[in-house]
């Protein structure tokens, strides 16, 4: 079956394609694991980030935000010497200051709030990976707004890829079998 060629270079990126990526996702922690997977991919292949999933899943109490707001210093040191993970302080930080400004919102307002930038209307089809912005003013009012409210390595780009691994956009290419199934 077809599929956007990103997809066909490794069998994690296959079953991500197939599975996950462009699927609606909604729940704060849900939301929460992609914003921080997503943060942590920054600069590197989303193949590393997809590869160490489950020992950040370990190492991050399943990105439940109330737990990860009561991590310790000594928790963060942990997650420094954690070989599952990516150990870069700043994103390690970033994580962590951003549950507990999360942890202090009220159930279901970080997904409100994700989805509130949703665009109004779908963005022209992409037909090929040329075609598939990185940044949208979307993404770009989404980063400002969560910075706003005080969350930290959420920039435009960083927005876009959560916008696109959540469904809150459809980027699977014109002849893409999975264009339509999300």
């Amino acid at each position: 079956m077809p599929r956007c060629p990103w997809a066909l270079s490794a069998p994690d990126y296959l079953a991500y394609h197939d599975e996950e990526w462009g699927h609606p996702v909604h729940g704060d922690d849900a939301l929460f694991e992609r914003l921080s997977l997503e943060a942590f991919q920054s600069g590197l292949s989303w193949i590393t980030i997809l590869r160490r999933r489950p020992g950040f899943r370990a190492a991050f109490a399943d990105f439940r935000i109330a737990d990860v707001a009561a991590f310790t210093d000594a928790d963060r040191e942990r997650l420094l010497t954690d070989t599952g993970i990516i150990r870069n302080r700043a994103k390690i930080d970033a994580t962590l200051a951003n549950a507990r400004v999360l942890a202090e919102w009220k159930p279901g307002e970080l997904d409100t709030l994700i989805w509130s930038h949703a665009p109004e209307e779908p963005g022209p089809v992409p037909r090929a990976l040329a075609d598939v912005p990185a940044v949208t003013k979307e993404s770009t009012a989404l980063a400002k707004t969560l910075k706003k409210q005080g969350l930290r390595f959420v920039g435009p780009t960083t927005a876009y890829a959560l916008m696109q691994a959540c469904g809150l956009v459809n980027d699977h290419l014109e002849k893409c079998a999975a264009r339509e199934t999300p």
